[in-house]
């Protein structure tokens, strides 16, 4: 990884295009090739970013990050404050507790639980920012990104929604919209999820495994 304090303004050129001016900025450049950058008010946030695979072009007080469709990140850099670069090695990831690694693995073979029409495509899709659960198509043939807890809480649509952000720009899977699945789901959850266009689900755990009792039930 390499870490580099400098005074830059920033513009991406893309479908979108975006300036932030000039100020002391943290860039961040990963082993994967993905170049982000920082502010000291965001926690852990970038204010820009390119995914990979990208390619970074270093000219003297400018940088030029392209990735595949031709977007660009544009670092014009005043003033070099620190530039460092540190050998982290293979990271184990995140690991999930045994009940929401169940679930994955439940819901990956029942993926209709998500509704009718629903096709499976890969568990442990992984983004620049880490593995999103569960990728999926709907009906439709668009693509869904499944995040998968036993409690979805406000915490699990932050996380789903920076994931939407990443794959939403790699145009073989664009547009992907969001699934967060839970055995409970807050009304807080559902709630920014519903203003960030993120549907809720609620899974049966017991359904799933198909141990659930219809007979045996009061309502």
């Amino acid at each position: 990884m390499r870490l580099v304090i400098a005074r830059c303004s920033v513009d991406y050129v893309g479908r979108l295009s975006a300036h932030l001016p000039t100020a002391t900025r943290l860039l961040m450049v990963k082993a994967d090739g993905s170049v982000s950058v920082h502010a000291d008010d965001r926690a852990y946030k970038p204010l820009n970013w390119m995914s990979p695979p990208c390619s970074l072009r270093e000219e003297h007080g400018r940088w030029t990050v392209t990735n595949r469709a031709g977007e660009q990140l544009v670092i014009t850099i005043e003033e070099m404050l620190h530039d460092s670069r540190h050998e982290l090695g293979v990271d184990p990831g995140l690991r999930k507790d045994g009940v929401e690694a169940h679930l994955q693995q439940l819901l990956a073979e029942h993926i209709e639980a998500l509704g009718h029409g629903y096709r499976f495509v890969r568990r442990e899709h992984m983004t620049a920012i880490g593995p999103v659960d569960i990728l999926c198509r709907d009906a439709a043939g668009l693509t869904v990104a499944v995040e998968i807890k036993r409690r979805g809480e406000i915490d699990g649509v932050e996380q789903l929604t920076r994931y939407l952000e990443l794959l939403n720009r790699d145009p073989l899977l664009a547009p992907v919209r969001g699934v967060l699945a839970a055995q409970g789901i807050t009304p807080q959850a559902r709630v920014l999820a519903a203003d960030r266009g993120i549907a809720c689900v609620t899974l049966d755990y017991d359904a799933l495994r198909g141990i659930d009792d219809a007979a045996s039930r009061l309502f």
